[in-house]
């Protein structure tokens, strides 16, 4: 799970829906591709947005792969601020974390509920992995059928996709502060692997949030 670099959300005091790196992201996604360039992946998955595509473009380059967009990875929607002031962005960040906890499912006014973010995330992972055969063992645990233990997937996404991927694999139930519960850097790499168990594979959390590919002074969130 690789969350994308470094994103301007603010240009000249006004919020970017969809934006691009900084300069500082596009170096911490070329420090990516260096760290992974050797890394041996079955398949490469991207989120439709910007900075994730703008992330994932100097990996894909050093492993000469072509790009796959898959919209599932897209992150929570947002309302639409695209060139309004900063501030109006802050303000409404600071209302929904001042909300009571079960509120916050509600997300921001006018922007995807995160009751329905989860839910299509979950949904989508569920089916993403169901079509390689890998399917839930029994109902009252995270236990998985792999057909193919050994493959490798690598998704290019957004601090909020990964962190309801991750809670997914690891069967936590949803909450509606995933992004606050899993805390992802830029352009980090965190790792999933699968151990046997008796009627299946279970999936461990060997590394979150891996930084270590970039300078201390590019370590961003």
């Amino acid at each position: 799970m690789i969350r994308h670099g470094e994103p301007e959300w603010v240009h000249d005091g006004l919020n970017i829906d969809d934006p691009p790196l900084t300069t500082r992201g596009h170096e911490q996604a070329d420090r990516l591709g260096t760290a992974l360039a050797a890394t041996v992946f079955d398949e490469v998955h991207v989120s439709p947005l910007q900075r994730a595509r703008q992330t994932a473009a100097p990996l894909l380059r050093r492993q000469g792969r072509a790009e796959v967009v898959s919209p599932w990875l897209e992150e929570i929607r947002n309302p639409v601020w695209h060139g309004t002031p900063a501030e109006k962005a802050d303000a409404a960040y600071a209302a929904d974390r001042a909300r009571p906890s079960h509120e916050r499912w509600e997300g921001l006014p006018g922007g995807e509920p995160v009751s329905d973010f989860v839910a299509r995330v979950r949904e989508a992972c569920g089916l993403f992995l169901a079509e390689r055969g890998i399917v839930p063992v029994r109902d009252d645990l995270p236990v998985w059928h792999l057909p193919a233990p050994g493959a490798r997937y690598a998704f290019v996404a957004h601090a909020g996709t990964n962190s309801v991927i991750i809670s997914y694999l690891l069967g936590l139930e949803p909450v509606p502060w995933e992004w606050d519960r899993l805390v992802l850097g830029h352009a980090s790499i965190s790792r999933l692997e699968v151990a046997p168990t008796g009627d299946g594979y279970v999936f461990s959390l060997a590394k979150l949030s891996d930084v270590e590919h970039l300078p201390a002074t590019d370590r961003t969130r």
